[in-house]
Formats: C-alpha cells, sequence, structure tokens
C-alpha cells in the first residue's frame, strides 16, 4: 500500500518508524515548517522532519493543506492511505476522500473521551484510571470520525505527561499499523462513536500550572503529574514561582488551606477536605531542582507557614 504519512511532535515519530518497517511504502511524509526555537529563536526542524530525513523519505512542509497547491501535490503522490498522528493541522473535506482508503487518524484516548489537542495531558489532570490510542477514519469534526481499532492502558498514580507520552507513543504505533493491514484486508469495520462521554482536551497553556491548593490533594498531585514537565505544576513564594517537580497525596490534615503542617518527609500542605499533599522535589525560579528538605532549610520553610 502507498501511504502518505502527517505527523509532527516527538508523538508520530513511534508511528512513522513502525510504518517505515512495514511492507508498505512511504511515498511523502508531510510535517508542519520549521520554527524557531529556545531563547536565540533557533530555526529547528519538527521530530518527525528530522527522522523522515535521516531514513530518506521525502518530506514537505506546506504553510496550509487548504490550498490547491496542497491538494494538487497529494493527488499526485497517488497515496492509497493518508496516515496522520499529531500533525497539528486540520484536512480539508476533499483531502480526506482523496485516498482509497480515508484517512487514518491514531488518537491518544479513549474516543469519545478527551477528543481534542491535549487528550494525554488531560487524561491525568481528569484522575482517569485508563486511557490508550483509537484509530479512526477522519472526518470533517475534530476528532468524531467512525473508530477503527483501540487499544488501553493504565494510569498509574505515578504516571507523569512524560511517561505516559512515551507509554502511548509505542501503544499508538503498533495500533496504526495493525490498523491499516486490517484495512487493506477488509477485515475492519468502522463504528460510529458513542454519543455518550464526549468531552474535549483543550490546548495547554502555561496558566493553567498554577497550585493554590484549594483543590483536593488528589486533584492538586493530577494536575501536577499532568502538567509534568510543561508548563510545570508551580505555586508562588516571597514573589517567584517555584515549580513542584514531584509530590505525593499524604494522609490528611484538619488545617487552613495552604497551610504546611509537617516537614519531616517532605513539605505536607494542607489542601481542600481535610486531605493534605506532600511536597517532595521543587525547582525555585532561578535555582536548580531541590529535595523538599533542601527548600526547607534554604527558605527557612516552618510549620503554620502559608504557601
Amino acid at each position: 500500500m502507498k501511504i502518505v504519512f502527517m505527523g509532527t511532535p516527538d508523538f508520530a515519530v513511534s508511528s512513522l518508524d513502525a510504518l517505515r518497517n512495514t511492507g508498505h511504502e512511504i511515498v511523502g511524509v508531510f510535517t508542519q515548517p520549521d520554527k524557531p526555537q529556545g531563547r536565540k529563536m533557533i530555526m529547528t526542524p519538527p521530530p518527525v522532519k528530522v527522522y523522515a530525513e535521516e531514513h530518506g523519505l521525502t518530506v514537505y512542509q506546506p504553510t496550509s493543506v487548504k490550498t490547491d497547491e496542497a491538494y494538487e501535490l497529494l493527488q499526485s503522490l497517488e497515496a492509497d492511505l493518508i496516515a496522520v498522528v499529531a500533525y497539528g493541522k486540520i484536512l480539508p473535506e476533499r483531502i480526506l476522500n482523496l485516498p482509497k482508503f480515508g484517512c487514518v487518524n491514531g488518537h491518544a484516548s479513549l474516543l469519545p473521551r478527551h477528543r481534542g489537542a491535549s487528550p494525554i495531558q488531560w487524561s491525568i489532570y481528569c484522575g482517569d484510571q485508563k486511557t490508550g490510542v483509537t484509530t479512526m477514519l477522519m472526518d470533517v469534526g475534530m476528532d468524531t470520525g467512525d473508530m477503527l481499532l483501540t487499544a488501553e492502558t493504565e494510569i498509574t498514580n505515578t504516571d507523569t505527561f512524560e511517561t505516559l507520552h512515551d507509554r502511548l507513543a509505542l501503544i499508538g504505533a503498533k495500533l496504526l499499523v495493525e490498523t491499516i493491514d486490517g484495512l487493506e484486508k477488509g477485515t475492519i469495520t468502522p463504528t460510529k462513536q458513542p454519543e455518550e462521554g464526549v468531552c474535549y482536551a483543550p490546548i495547554i497553556k502555561k496558566e493553567m500550572g498554577v497550585v493554590d491548593f484549594s483543590k483536593t490533594a488528589k486533584e492538586t498531585d493530577c494536575l501536577i503529574r499532568a502538567f509534568t514537565p510543561w508548563p510545570s505544576a508551580h505555586f508562588i513564594f516571597n514573589g517567584k514561582r517555584v515549580k513542584i517537580l514531584k509530590a505525593t497525596v499524604g494522609n490528611g490534615a484538619k488545617s487552613e488551606i495552604g497551610t504546611v503542617v509537617d516537614i519531616k518527609n517532605g513539605i505536607e500542605v494542607a489542601c481542600k477536605e481535610n486531605t493534605s499533599l506532600i511536597l517532595e522535589e521543587l525547582q525555585p525560579e532561578g535555582k536548580g531542582k531541590m529535595t523538599a528538605k533542601d527548600f526547607v532549610n534554604g527558605y527557612q520553610i516552618k510549620v503554620g507557614m502559608k504557601l
């Protein structure tokens, strides 16, 4: 089968690698344009481009896929199927209808839950016990296409965005290959998504990482893990940001929200509904990461203080 692959970040590289190691022919790789990154704003290629060029695949980086030029380019490639994994651009209907087997998307959630841009983060943030990857036939809606295959994984109480991202990338790569093979053999029947259970995972913004301990310890722990490493959960102390790199749920405390209740084994902070959160690893603004003990000693943290 002739396949066009569309993807941009690290998450998509695993799927492209899996496809490259099958008998299918990748006739083109579409990814987003290079972007300036870092303090020096150096033009940086997306991970998918780097991988594709390292393995001799032809790369295309249109600024828009809604132009006649993009459509005619895809038409000329005569792909049987377009595989899309975290591409970051919405495909117009005429492109969706172009390949014989359609456009297949690998989405990092158990649809219809967490449609949208940031399903991995929001599955942790919402306290979900499981998540996974769904492959679907794309339509004009936002992750609303008919489902093809799914694969599940448990979300542990130590999973961060980073660990879950890496696990789902591998799960998604395997599932995408199985899906394409099944479509080619005619062994997969598309099914419509359930109308119940629909929710959306919006784009993550920097301000979403603010912690004020006014939620329960479990909710705050989920926020911390969902936003590690970016935008990173943080609170303000002495007018400066302090990132929370690692925390665990404590045994609870009947104190005013935000109060430090113990500093023996980390910094235990009172949260909503008499719960408590133990801060174990922190990073003050302009400093390196440090243990809670070092933070206590360096910033004179005492029981009864408010964070």
